[in-house]
């Protein structure tokens, strides 16, 4: 399976990076091929190297004005003009998403795959590795608008939350499995 992983290319603390390194060695050892923003730094480096450690393989996809900072070694990498073009190329090279800590470009990311897959423009389990709490803001939002009748589909239909990376893994396998 080809699981795409949006996420940080800071260098964050190890409550984040432990976590991580530990998603990537199952993805890896699952036989699973990450399929990622191509950066060879900070959490996306974590956790390219845990993959590749594993034995997985790599599937990057960088944007033009941060090809210098792109993984040497990846099985497949490609460059992009823009950062639309990077997501579009993203998801279609993917069977799964899982969104990790990141900034707003993690953010803007797993907003996108959300609003798409809202209006079934894709059909593609999403999971929300919600990290340390990370997120829990970000679930009190979501569960608002559902609440308030901004989604026009439940919350579950558009992601799951998973507390740990074998729980995620877990259900990105079973989605896939049942289809």
């Amino acid at each position: 399976m080809n699981i795409c992983v949006f996420l940080s290319a800071a260098d964050l603390d190890e409550r984040y990076t432990a976590p991580a390194r530990e998603f990537a060695g199952l993805l890896g050892k699952a036989g699973h091929t990450l399929v990622w923003g191509g950066s060879d730094t900070g959490l996306m480096k974590v956790v390219a190297d845990g993959v590749q450690e594993a034995g997985g393989r790599l599937i990057g996809v960088s944007v033009d004005f941060l090809a210098a900072k792109a993984r040497t070694n990846a099985d497949e990498m490609t460059v992009t003009r823009d950062l639309a073009e990077r997501k579009a190329l993203l998801l279609a090279k993917s069977d799964a998403i899982v969104v990790m800590v990141g900034g707003t470009g993690t953010l803007d990311e797993a907003t996108e795959i959300l609003e798409l897959k809202k209006h079934a423009k894709h059909t593609k389990p999403v999971v929300i590795l919600n990290t340390a709490g990370f997120y829990d803001g970000l679930r009190a939002q979501f569960q608002r608008m559902e609440t308030e009748g901004f989604l026009p589909r439940p919350l579950t239909e558009l992601a799951f939350f998973a507390e740990d990376g074998a729980t995620a893994l877990a259900h990105l396998e079973s989605e896939i499995a049942a289809r």
